[in-house]
């Protein structure tokens, strides 16, 4: 019996995976979000359908930390500079965003036909946004950190605070009093806080010492990564705590090195395994029988609840002072109700507040709104072209924005080495921004020290080259002689950037020049034809041989250390 059950639970985690792909593919040809294509696999897997796919014990365990790693990328593409100057006004956002919907949701609930207990409680599941849905979808069109994006994440992460106490509140049955709640609130709060603490120390004093030992063993950098989010996820757990906020944490404490960019790209391939199965996870936990009890009701309040969220979060990014696009794309992003609908709904049930038709009720407003919300957020820049003429009015003239690092019209140089450290100079005297991508931790701090921009990681990663701002740039040099890195770099860039690179020999030349190269250099070929040249003086021109050698000699005597060719005060100086 046993043997047949670790054949099963395999079995059943292969359907699923085949049935995704089958349905990504379909939802790919025609142009569909794979999120939804997700959720339909799990439906036709599930009970509710086909009745052949189960939420086993390894599906249900990959579903869980799919979340816990879509959060633990996007805390390490977080760095706290980058989001310090919006805490304030993501807070006047998310705290009366929550009331505001909860009523909505309470209002609906009591106007469809539900209990008062019934409707509060519909009224606080309903209140957030998909963290999964949104922070999924702003990383597959990389805006996770543009303006909308880091609203709305900072709003989901407040949310998210905020269901972790909801859901604990639950866990403990109905209070007995006003006590209770404000007791297991602040104990919440006070380990959620500890652990923030912690990731912050850690980022400071332990992982730059770590990292700095590891970073150039690509793989033990990647597994101590990963060994770090299983850790916070580990804590977390034990404390009773939303594993998912324990991941954030620990992706935020990476984030603030300089490594963490390296990180994105070998993280993103896992992530996406498990997401997948979160949201095939969705669709095969949803029971027919319960989804059709209350489905006018559901159809009723999930259009009700699109409409008041946007609303809501329109007028309130609006409220603090952000622009008519911002606040239009970012409330795009947050109409869906969250997964977390369905969580606080099984807890309630597990606890007596509910009955099964309300989970049901709420599930089903969650995959209606969800699926609509996902075309919502892919044409929301469409959609905002087309308003905007129409709403362009409503621009006060007073917002502001916040401010962004973007390099456009800038230099580029991918690794540093003699040929690349010999064209800084010139570089710095034609371009404000020139930005170097080398993988050697020496130079990547050595580098830094010295004022330039500098990024750490494997130029062929994608997350590399968009921080590095590859497609903006307007010249790029690349000392590697590593033909698939400049056939990459040849294939990112614009028809305007201008491209010099490195080739060892002349078949790789000659197809880098078909490939759009401005200009090869030929290292290898140079060097050969100066021997060439040294040998044939040495034979015959001793006297020139001896000058050549004498000048050879005098310019590496000039040329100064390493440290010293980088300091930015002598560059200043000169």
């Amino acid at each position: 019996m046993a043997l047949a059950s670790e054949i099963a639970l395999p079995a059943d985690f292969t359907i699923i995976l085949v049935a995704a792909a089958v349905t990504s593919v379909v939802a790919k040809q025609l142009e569909q979000p794979t999120i939804v294509a997700y959720i339909l696999t799990g439906l036709l897997l599930g009970p509710a359908v086909l009745g052949i796919g189960t939420p086993g014990e390894l599906t249900q365990t990959m579903s869980e930390l799919g979340l816990a790693f879509l959060l633990f990328l996007l805390g390490v593409k977080m760095r706290i500079e980058d989001v310090r100057h919006v805490f304030r006004p993501v807070v006047m956002i998310a705290v009366p965003q929550m009331g505001l919907v909860c009523l909505v949701g309470l209002g609906t609930a009591l106007l469809v036909g539900f209990s008062f207990r019934e409707s509060l409680l519909i009224g606080l599941a309903v209140m957030y946004s998909s963290t999964a849905v949104v922070v999924k979808m702003l990383s597959d069109r990389d805006e996770v950190t543009s303006p909308q994006g880091t609203i709305d994440v900072g709003v989901l992460l407040v949310q998210d605070v905020v269901v972790v106490v909801l859901l604990t509140l639950l866990a403990f049955g109905r209070p007995d009093s006003a006590i209770d709640v404000a007791t297991t609130l602040l104990t919440v709060l006070a380990l959620v806080a500890g652990i923030g603490l912690a990731a912050i120390a850690a980022s400071r004093y332990l992982l730059p010492v770590v990292f700095r030992r590891i970073a150039d063993n690509e793989d033990v950098f990647f597994l101590i990564a990963i060994g770090w989010a299983f850790l916070f996820i580990f804590v977390a757990d034990r404390l009773d705590l939303s594993i998912e906020m324990g991941a954030f944490l620990a992706g935020l404490a990476i984030a603030q090195l300089p490594y963490s960019t390296e990180l994105q790209d070998r993280i993103t391939p896992i992530t996406d395994l498990f997401i997948l199965i979160f949201f095939v996870s969705i669709g095969l936990g949803l029971e027919a029988a319960d989804l059709v009890v209350y489905w006018r009701e559901a159809v009723v309040a999930s259009l009700v609840l699109i409409s008041a969220k946007f609303w809501v979060f329109f007028s309130l990014i609006r409220w603090q002072r952000f622009s008519l696009e911002t606040a239009f794309l970012g409330s795009a992003n947050m109409i869906q109700v969250s997964e977390f609908a369905l969580v606080v709904g099984t807890v309630a049930v597990a606890e007596g507040v509910i009955g099964p038709p309300v989970l049901g009720f709420l599930s089903l407003v969650a995959l209606l709104t969800m699926s609509i919300s996902v075309y919502a957020i892919a044409y929301s820049h469409a959609l905002y072209e087309r308003l905007h003429p129409h709403v362009g009015r409503l621009e006060t003239g007073d917002e502001h924005e916040m401010d962004r690092a973007e390099y456009r019209n800038h230099a580029v140089v991918i690794g540093y080495d003699e040929l690349s450290r010999s064209a800084l100079e010139p570089l710095e005297a034609y371009y404000d921004d020139v930005v170097i991508i080398d993988r050697t931790v020496d130079h990547v701090e050595t580098l830094d020290e010295a004022g330039y921009d500098v990024i750490y990681g494997d130029f062929r990663h994608t997350e590399i080259r968009k921080e590095a701002g590859l497609g903006r740039a307007d010249f790029v040099l690349s000392s590697t002689p590593e033909r698939d890195v400049n056939e990459v770099l040849l294939g990112a860039v614009s028809e305007e950037t201008t491209v010099f690179v490195e080739a060892q020999w002349a078949d790789d030349a000659r197809e880098l020049y078909a490939r759009g190269a401005h200009y090869v250099v030929m290292s290898t070929q140079l060097t050969a034809e100066r021997l060439a040249a040294y040998l044939e003086a040495y034979f015959e021109d001793v006297e020139a041989f001896e000058a050549a050698i004498e000048t050879d000699v005098a310019r590496l005597r000039r040329s100064e250390p390493f440290p010293e060719t980088l300091d930015p005060e002598r560059r200043d100086h000169e």
